[in-house]
């Protein structure tokens, strides 16, 4: 191979760049992202940068002489529009086309938007560098703040913007926070914490409408008639996969980029991080993994085996892992933990605030949830790569 194009330029995208070239592929990288900054890590947004703990530079995954002796062809701020898999050609914004022997596609997620309210000023939503210091410009006049969806993201929002001393309110459709993440057991555990803090909690709740005054926001509207006021208002009810500009390239579609079990989309495509869609054996069927470990993991995977080539790749098969930090706790994950688990504490109390849980799906444990717990969970986290591996 001569030229491989990586669509992409987040961790995934970088990983894979890293990769490539500690492999020995001496050839010409070219890394494509449709933003102007040089590569970060999207984790501390919604922490250390949005309290304005982080400058903007700390969350760069590489300094810019680090990327240089990587030796690509960096098109930032360039967005990629179309693909051509018999021609072997990405389509760029500029119309610029890149012929490629390899490529692999690491374009992540883009958040979902309601269907009302994100033409008023006040609201955002919180998925690269830039949208994260626009909000964090405008909490500084200290506003009454809703945040809606209550997952890792919405949560992690509520947390920081509480922490800045702000009157805060989460909203969800479920019963509690994480609820559709780590179950109801843990997403209760979630909710007392939010509550202790003094973050205002509406669950179970539909938000039916915004209005606003000038052009901005100025309250938010529940199913039961409730009005919330807000001057600023997070949209956090999840992402979804960046595939459009894939659309007609024959490239297989659904939940993401459809892989097979080595992360092969098409011959001499690969995909890595959020957009990928690959069979795990120990899922039971397809995944597709929104974790800062597996852009990492699965990056390094989709490398080696686009350059061995399919008769030597290695199915990836990874025990997921997850965390986010709430205030003074951190809760990490391993493996599956599903909403209709059994949840076994078997490590500490959850009254002491450490603890780890297992979670059982038919009497079998598919995943487990450390709750400031790190140590205790590295062991129950050994044990299920076991598992997977078998």
């Amino acid at each position: 191979m001569d030229h491989i194009v990586l669509v992409g330029a987040s961790a995934a995208g970088l990983t894979a760049a890293d990769t490539l070239r500690r492999e020995g592929f001496t050839g010409t990288l070219s890394l494509v992202g449709d933003e102007l900054r040089i590569p970060y890590d999207r984790p501390p947004l919604s922490k250390q940068v949005l309290a304005g703990e982080w400058e903007p530079h700390r969350s760069a995954l590489r300094k810019e002489a680090d990327l240089q002796q990587l030796r690509m062809d960096l098109r930032l701020g360039c967005r990629a529009t179309g693909l051509d898999t018999a021609e072997r050609v990405v389509t760029l914004a500029d119309g610029d086309r890149l012929g490629y022997d390899g490529l692999i596609i690491a374009t992540g997620l883009r958040p979902r938007h309601l269907p009302f309210g994100h033409d008023l000023a006040g609201v955002h939503v919180l998925r690269t560098l830039d949208e994260t210091l626009t909000l964090r410009a405008q909490l500084q006049a200290g506003p009454r703040v809703v945040v809606i969806g209550a997952g890792f993201l919405g949560s992690e929002i509520a947390a920081t913007t509480r922490g800045l001393g702000l009157d805060v309110t989460l909203v969800d459709v479920e019963a509690t926070p994480l609820a559709r993440q780590v179950g109801t057991f843990v997403g209760g555990l979630v909710a007392d914490m939010h509550r202790d803090h003094g973050v205002r909690l509406c669950m179970g709740r539909h938000v039916t409408g915004m209005t606003g005054e000038d052009g901005r926001v100025t309250a938010v509207t529940l199913d039961d008639g409730t009005r919330l006021p807000a001057d600023v208002v997070v949209v956090a009810i999840g992402s979804v996969p960046a595939t459009e500009w894939l659309a007609g390239s024959g490239i297989p579609l659904g939940d993401g980029v459809l892989c097979d079990r080595t992360c092969q989309a098409a011959p001499r495509v690969y995909a890595a991080g959020d957009v990928a869609n690959w069979p795990h054996p120990a899922a039971g069927g397809r995944v597709r993994l929104e974790q800062r470990t597996n852009a990492t993991q699965q990056a390094i995977t989709a490398a080696r085996n686009l350059l061995s080539g399919p008769e030597q790749a290695v199915p990836y098969t990874p025990v997921p892992f997850g965390w986010t930090d709430l205030y003074y706790t951190k809760i990490q994950t391993c493996g599956w933990c599903p909403s209709d688990a059994t949840v076994d504490i078997v490590d500490g109390d959850p009254e002491a605030h450490r603890f780890v849980a297992l979670y059982k799906v038919d009497g079998r444990v598919v995943g487990a949830l450390g709750w400031n717990n790190a140590r205790a969970l590295r062991a129950y986290r050994g044990q299920l790569a076991v598992s997977v591996a078998a």
